[in-house]
């Protein structure tokens, strides 16, 4: 049987994202710039690329990326070979790592926004009155996007640190920031990100969650009691600018068998409270 030609060969389509995910919305954006000339289509890979590393705390192959991407292997050989030689990923074991110079990005970040450098002795102080760990967050793309943090102890069985995301519709900062969006942008995000279950606590009933948010928007306050990990349960309150907009989330996290809910919300609802005010008036 004599070879099929190479240009009749069928093409290899890379199989698509495993799950939403920052990754997965940068190709949506990817996809929806095709059009414009401007738009440097193979840098946005390069980007997607590095974005899959901020979800895994070893390295990365190079099927994992693909896999998690929709990126051919191909394209994704090319980027990491390119990050490589610029100093911004290193080969380790079987996969990839990042490498210390990525460190000047995210700590240009932090250095030149006025919401970072207000938050965190806010945030410092409020851990050493509650005992507890305290975190900023705002909204980014459909996740929250964790931009400062004051930390006790680990109280989930992932790290979180500044630069963490988690989805938004089961975390009581993303509840916060959900609330606080315009009707039409809630009900995109709620069409691209279904209401799937973390725990067997995670409200997935659409009515259900659309009256949580008008209670977290009427009361001011979100408590989420294990829906995202069986054992967490955290109370956020919005962050007001000067201008009233709702600029972030304050939230306070504590295991589940060491506070109650009316402990929560009858003592650290407070401090809260008076932390996110503290915050808002630094903010312009």
């Amino acid at each position: 049987m004599s070879a099929v030609p190479p240009s009749r060969r069928p093409k290899r389509v890379p199989a698509p994202p495993q799950d939403r995910g920052l990754s997965h919305e940068l190709m949506q954006q990817i996809q929806d710039n095709q059009g414009d000339p401007d738009f440097m289509t193979s840098l946005g890979r390069g980007l997607v690329v590095l974005s899959v590393f901020s979800q895994h705390p070893r390295e990365v192959t190079m099927s994992q990326i693909s896999t998690e991407t929709g990126i051919s292997r191909a394209a994704v050989r090319r980027v990491l070979y390119t990050l490589e030689k610029l100093g911004y990923v290193g080969e380790q074991g079987r996969g990839f790592v990042l490498l210390p110079r990525v460190l000047g990005m995210g700590g240009a970040y932090v250095a030149s926004s006025s919401m970072t450098a207000a938050a965190q002795p806010v945030l410092d102080a409020l851990r050493d009155d509650v005992h507890e760990s305290c975190s900023l967050g705002v909204l980014d793309g459909d996740d929250v996007l964790y931009v400062a943090r004051a930390e006790t102890v680990r109280i989930m069985s992932i790290g979180l640190r500044a630069g963490s995301r988690l989805p938004a519709y089961c975390t009581s900062m993303g509840r916060v920031l959900l609330a606080a969006l315009p009707r039409d942008t809630l009900e995109s995000y709620l069409e691209r990100n279904p209401l799937r279950p973390r725990t067997e606590r995670t409200v997935t009933r659409m009515d259900e969650f659309l009256d949580t948010l008008e209670r977290v928007r009427r009361e001011g306050v979100a408590l989420v009691d294990q829906e995202l990990e069986i054992g967490l349960r955290s109370i956020a309150v919005p962050v007001h600018a000067r201008s009233g907009n709702v600029v972030g989330a304050l939230n306070i996290g504590t295991q589940a068998g060491r506070i109650s809910l009316g402990v929560m919300q009858s003592q650290l609802l407070p401090r809260l409270r008076e932390a996110a005010q503290r915050l808002g008036t630094l903010l312009q």
